[in-house]
């Protein structure tokens, strides 16, 4: 019987080396956005598609990521001494969003390999991934109908979104066929940071994958490919290229708002965007960056 989907992966175990010296000692994932960090916004979007039981695969120095979501009750005392309930209730928040279990990946082997260490907690159902770099727009509803299509179509499903031709050897980048709905692409083949000239399509992969549990054993016999690394990307072209093995590879194109978070200028924009659509603080940021932009060249 075909099982519902009930946990996601959700892969924080890389260096951050963009972001260096700041993710020296401080996890990428732990780079605030606004005013929590960035990893919050991906157990939220899971929780917000009822997902409620998560893994995070972690590596070395990545013990923040547990002891924010852990309890902090000198923290929580001394806020309800204050009688400040609005920040206590942000600090209890982050402890009680989910059911979450840290997994160690060991060696770097890559996101292919990540998402493998996950096996023996994920078992024989799907799941879904979502990497931490990636923050979609909570207003932009796309983990939902992700998990709506595999559901129906008993399949492997990834996240696409249109690109500048120009830019698409920053992706991995999805060949398709139509099919009954707009929104909704068969897969056909998969190819990793292609060169403009070589590149099927402009529909990039984005961080978002709802995985049949066929993966892994793709997974376990996927050879290192580009950095020496197991890839995500290659176990898919597998699944994609036989439909016999898990249904095929449909991709949802995504055209909301998505924020780049693991690269620095994109980082940045989010930041900015975020903050301008509070209600806390748009109303004074907005014309502030009105002039401040009035003075560029």
């Amino acid at each position: 019987m075909p099982q519902p989907v009930r946990k996601v992966v959700i892969p924080a175990a890389g260096f951050g080396t963009r972001f260096l010296p700041a993710t020296k000692a401080l996890p990428k994932e732990m780079l605030p956005v606004v005013d929590k960090p960035a990893i919050q916004y991906v157990v939220e979007e899971a929780v917000s598609a009822g997902l409620n039981d998560v893994v995070m695969i972690i590596g070395r120095n990545k013990n923040a990521l547990e002891n924010h979501f852990d309890r902090v009750t000198e923290l929580e005392l001394a806020l309800e001494e204050k009688g400040d309930k609005k920040r206590l209730h942000r600090v209890v928040e982050s402890s009680e969003l989910a059911d979450i279990h840290f997994l160690r990946q060991g060696d770097p082997k890559g996101l292919g390999h990540a998402v493998l260490r996950a096996r023996r907690h994920v078992g024989n159902e799907p799941f879904a991934v979502l990497l931490g770099d990636d923050l979609i727009d909570a207003r932009d509803p796309l983990l939902t109908t992700m998990i709506e299509e595999q559901e129906s179509r008993q399949a492997t499903i990834i996240a696409l979104m249109e690109v500048d031709p120009a830019t698409i050897s920053m992706y991995g980048c999805a060949a398709v066929e139509a099919t009954d709905n707009p929104d909704v692409v068969k897969v056909t083949d998969l190819v990793e940071k292609p060169a403009p000239e070589d590149a099927p399509s402009n529909l990039a992969i984005i961080g978002r994958y709802v995985l049949r549990p066929e993966i892994f054993d793709v997974l376990e016999k996927t050879e290192p490919g580009k950095g020496g690394e197991i890839q995500l990307t290659d176990a898919m072209q597998v699944l994609a290229a036989d439909d016999t093995i898990a249904g095929g590879v449909y991709g949802v194109v995504f055209r909301g708002r998505r924020y780049d978070t693991g690269d620095r200028l994109d980082y940045i924009k989010a930041i900015i965007q975020l903050a301008s659509d509070r209600e806390d603080l748009g109303l004074e940021l907005k014309p502030w960056i009105k002039e401040f932009a009035a003075k560029l060249d």
